[in-house]
């Protein structure tokens, strides 16, 4: 499972994560665990689909799908899987706030339903929130398809499950007894604007953007706009020494 077309088709070619997952067990091994599927392209979630949710193979059971925050609040609470999939970024107000309005699920007293965060960003902000909103962990689209349903039962036995480089992230924020400096620039921009903003500086073409995001060129192009005006900025130079300078490449 990949970022790009490979998780959209559910090829399951993705970068080789096993020690991030211990991806040693045999999935489906006598093992059920019922999932819904977050995320706002339709493509990702069919390929997740197809990848993990052939329940005689893999133990899992999709039991329901959503692509923005409202649907997803009203799926989870209709279902109540035992784990949710769920993206960072998401029409309605993200993550974040799927966790907020699910907050009862999570600390129920029997049966809670438990978060992983799947998502194509690896910013330690995005991280961090989705943590401290009750998240049980959050691994990469890269990964592969066996890691991931490796993933999903040890979130649903209760474990803490994280890509290698992000379980630093949450270490030093949560060992940090100062709260994060705001930045009032970087605030100004929605989830989306960020996302697009990193592969800028990262050096992405606008055509690799809109294949990693699942958006138009055409979209890429406004939401570059929009950060060079919110920012002040004239080009995606000073947009890349702008990002750079606070740590967000």
């Amino acid at each position: 499972m990949s970022d790009g077309t490979g998780a959209a088709t559910g090829s399951g070619a993705g970068a080789d994560t096993g020690a991030e997952t211990g991806a040693g067990a045999a999935p489906g091994a006598g093992r059920r665990v019922r999932v819904v599927l977050v995320d706002d392209h339709r493509m990702f979630r069919t390929g997740v689909q197809a990848e993990i949710g052939r329940t005689e193979v893999t133990g899992v059971e999709v039991v329901g799908e959503a692509a923005d925050v409202d649907q997803a609040v009203t799926v989870i609470t209709a279902t109540r899987p035992e784990v949710v999939l769920l993206d960072v970024h998401l029409p309605g107000g993200g993550g974040v706030e799927v966790l907020r309005r699910c907050a009862s699920l999570l600390g129920a007293p029997e049966d809670p339903v438990r978060f992983l965060a799947l998502s194509v960003s690896d910013a330690a902000e995005d991280v961090i929130g989705v943590i401290r909103g009750g998240a049980r962990g959050y691994v990469t689209k890269t990964i592969t398809g066996t890691d991931l349903v490796d993933s999903v039962f040890r979130v649903q036995e209760g474990d803490a499950v994280f890509s290698p480089r992000l379980a630093g992230f949450v270490l030093d924020a949560f060992a940090s007894t100062d709260a994060p400096p705001v930045d009032e620039d970087l605030d100004r921009l929605t989830q989306r604007e960020r996302e697009v903003l990193r592969l800028i500086a990262r050096g992405y073409a606008y055509k690799e953007i809109a294949k990693q995001l699942y958006i138009s060129v055409k979209t890429v192009e406004s939401h570059v706009s929009a950060v060079l005006r919110k920012l002040q900025l004239s080009n995606r130079h000073e947009l890349t020494r702008w990002a750079t300078a606070r740590r967000l490449v």
